[in-house]
């Protein structure tokens, strides 16, 4: 039998802004529950949480962590996210398999960017919620503050549970106003002693028991007659409407803490096992077919695999959580995704880097395996036959592209399959293998995300390499018509090569009319791969041309699109009227039509007033009103044009249009002139003309390079 059942399984995420303290409040946990004997701190690299040597390294989370503790008659899974945008990855993955979220906010800083961010992925899943003001020993500390950015950026569904009596040094009480008991804590913190609120706090913490009771009244019909009944309710009433208002997401209480000192981490482990929902008491997950998978121990083996890690020596580490059913090692499900089966050799209960094997898990709970044979994160793992597919998650789009390459020859093999390994750790790092700029890109979240990349593969794989500017995917075009012919005459001995061909070229937009002093004999468009149409006409009178040579043209002006003539990037929409030319009836044949079109389709593409194209994406940048100036001013330098600027709660969003060729280094310098206080994402926007100064100069440094390749 299981230790714990489903209804005595809680999983909370921890999450909130970098350096709010999720892993330090993690370390309280394991410790006030005895997992722990000694609570470890990030200064001396030592906590459960944070045990990679890279995190220990930076002094940050850059993975989630699956921990738990036994509290109460309960066991809480707990998964510690990192706080940086670079690895909002982990942080969805993580949310996707929780049943409450612990937002931490710094009492220093208030609602930060980070936190922000986060919020719009706990909206999505509807995660049950609680705000936990954190650092209240700080001298810099503002309570009030924080309080009032919470309920201007979140909403009045921010209700106070606790207070601190005062903050900075002083910080050793907690007022509770759903208890209406003051804690009051040692120096060294751990369990409090309860004691009485003092008069001189009575009318305020009364005033914030009436709105927290009359708040919980609001979103329960029953206990709002209660409550006009009896003008009270009573603290298992009130538990019971806070449970039903967090599981519809209509309130989030608030705590307070100082986790560096362990401080009301223990009251917040109460609240969690007494008030927060198991899986089983949230709604249902709905497969993709549209059926309702109830949280039952006893219904049918289900699991969703949510993260997967690669360990040295060990192989593939898969993260999972039971939706339905019981899994027990030895067990075999079908992956419904690759439709193979998958024995679950062995299970594991996971406590940071440490590893303990279990022989069973119930539907709610958080557990691992290893070594599946072809299951991916996003996979759902079943009994047999019955087909269930969760919903998977959905992963932010990148915004920063880089090329990379092995900086010694030979190893692009290796490359190749670290690359690999890194796509199946990580959804958000998208690995292109580029044949128009003739590069490996990654697309990743931004510079932290690309050098944790780095890292793995020189220390995990033995790689080393090195990132340089990715090329920049142009488009050419024209903006007039232009005419040209082309003879390609070749004799030499035999038989020889003979094509000619007289070819109009011309902008093609929607509702372009067909030409009038020209006999269209027949019409094709072609959607290009990269954007764009090819409008090719036979315009061809008195069979100058057999038709049979028509494809050959064809061929040649689609060579050259591949290569255009102004950099080598694409050209695109463009109509071509093939309309005269002669040939030979022993001499022509396909590739000399073929040379005669390219040829042709060059010398008018020249002439045609040709125009350089460059990718414009669309960047939006969330920041502090005081930082809203810097942000722009970088912008402008990256010839940017600045659209529009939006509130949003108390950060404002400065949307722009910018030149992706301007975006190289932008994550770090949007870092560094913040402070990391703000964040940005970014999408292909449209095409636009590129600046003459700037076009002569890429045409001249491609003819350059050109002459010294043919060199």
């Amino acid at each position: 039998m299981p230790e714990f059942d489903t209804s005595h399984v809680k999983n909370i995420v921890l999450l909130g802004h970098a350096g709010c303290g999720k892993t330090t409040l993690a370390e309280c946990m394991l410790y006030e529950a005895g997992i722990i004997t000694r609570r470890g701190s990030i200064a001396e690299r030592n906590t459960t949480g944070d045990y990679h040597e890279l995190e220990q390294e930076r002094g940050n989370s850059i993975f989630s962590k699956l921990m738990h503790t036994k509290w109460r008659g309960y066991k809480i899974n707990i998964i510690d996210t990192p706080g940086y945008d670079d690895f909002v990855g982990e942080v969805i993955s993580a949310l996707r398999v929780a049943d409450t979220g612990v937002m931490l906010l710094n009492s220093v800083m208030g609602v930060e960017v980070g936190t922000d961010i986060i919020w719009e992925y706990t909206e999505k899943f509807k995660t049950p919620m609680i705000f936990a003001v954190n650092k209240l020993d700080d001298d810099n500390a503002d309570f009030d503050k924080t309080v009032r950015e919470a309920k201007s950026h979140f909403g009045s569904k921010v209700v106070v549970v606790q207070y601190p009596l005062q903050t900075g040094a002083g910080f050793h009480e907690i007022i509770d106003v759903l208890r209406m008991t003051m804690y009051k804590f040692k120096d060294t913190g751990g369990k409090p002693e309860k004691l009485p609120i003092p008069d001189e706090e009575k009318a305020k913490a009364e005033e914030l028991h009436k709105e927290l009771v009359e708040a919980i009244a609001s979103n329960d019909e029953n206990l709002m007659e209660k409550y006009f009944d009896k003008g009270e309710l009573s603290e298992d009433e009130m538990k019971a409407g806070l449970k039903k208002a967090m599981i519809n997401h209509d309130l989030f209480p608030l705590f307070c803490l100082s986790a560096e000192r362990n401080m009301g981490s223990g009251r917040l482990m109460g609240f969690i096992d007494n008030v927060c929902p198991s899986a089983n008491e949230m709604p249902s997950q709905t497969t993709k077919a549209g059926d309702k998978l109830a949280c039952e121990a006893n219904g049918p083996a289900c699991i969703f695999i949510y993260k997967t890690t690669s360990e040295p020596h060990v192989g593939e580490l898969s993260y999972f959580k039971v939706y339905s059913g019981t899994v027990k090692s030895g067990m075999e499900l079908e992956n419904e995704t690759t439709n193979v089966t998958e024995k679950l050799s062995q299970l594991f209960l996971v406590e940071g880097n440490k590893r303990t094997p279990i022989s069973e898990l119930v539907a709610g709970d958080i557990g691992a395996t290893l070594k599946l044979k072809n299951t991916h994160t996003n996979n759902t793992l079943h009994a047999r036959g019955k087909n269930y597919e969760l919903h998977p998650i959905e992963f932010p789009s990148p915004n920063m592209t880089v090329a990379i390459e092995p900086t010694k020859k030979g190893e692009e093999e290796k490359l190749s399959q670290a690359l690999h390994q890194l796509r199946e750790e990580d959804p958000t790092l998208i690995v292109e293998v580029s044949p128009e700029l003739k590069q490996t890109l990654i697309h990743c979240q931004g510079d932290m995300h690309l050098a944790v990349a780095k890292w793995k593969i020189e220390h995990s794989h033995k790689v080393e390499v090195k990132f340089v500017k990715p090329r920049i995917p142009y488009r050419e075009t024209i903006r007039k018509m232009a005419d040209a012919s082309y003879r390609h005459k070749k004799q030499s001995g035999g038989a020889g090569q003979f094509g000619e061909v007289y070819m109009r070229i011309e902008p093609w937009y929607e509702g372009l009319a067909d030409p009038k002093d020209l006999n269209v004999r027949g019409r094709d468009t072609y959607e290009l791969d990269w954007g764009g149409k090819l409008v090719f006409y036979n315009c061809i009178v008195g069979g100058a041309i057999d038709t049979r040579f028509l494809p050959s043209i064809l061929k040649g002006v689609m060579e050259k699109m591949h290569n255009g003539p102004l950099t080598g990037s694409y050209a695109r929409d463009i109509r071509v009227c093939v309309y005269d030319g002669k040939m030979h009836p022993v001499d022509s044949n396909d590739i000399s039509f073929k040379i005669a079109g390219l040829q042709a389709f060059r010398q008018a593409f020249q002439q045609a007033d040709p125009q350089l194209m460059e990718p414009i994406y669309k960047v939006e940048v969330l920041c502090p009103d005081d930082l809203t100036g810097s942000v722009m001013g970088d912008l402008q330098s990256r010839r940017a044009i600045v659209e529009g600027i939006d509130s949003e709660g108390h950060f404002q969003k400065v949307i722009a249009r910018v030149p992706l060729a301007e975006m190289d280094g932008y994550s770090s310098s949007l870092r560094s002139i913040t402070q990391g206080r703000a964040k940005f994402k970014s999408g292909f926007l449209e095409y636009a003309p590129v600046p003459f100064e700037i076009q002569r100069k890429l045409i001249d440094e491609h003819a350059k390079q050109a002459k010294e390749e043919y060199a």
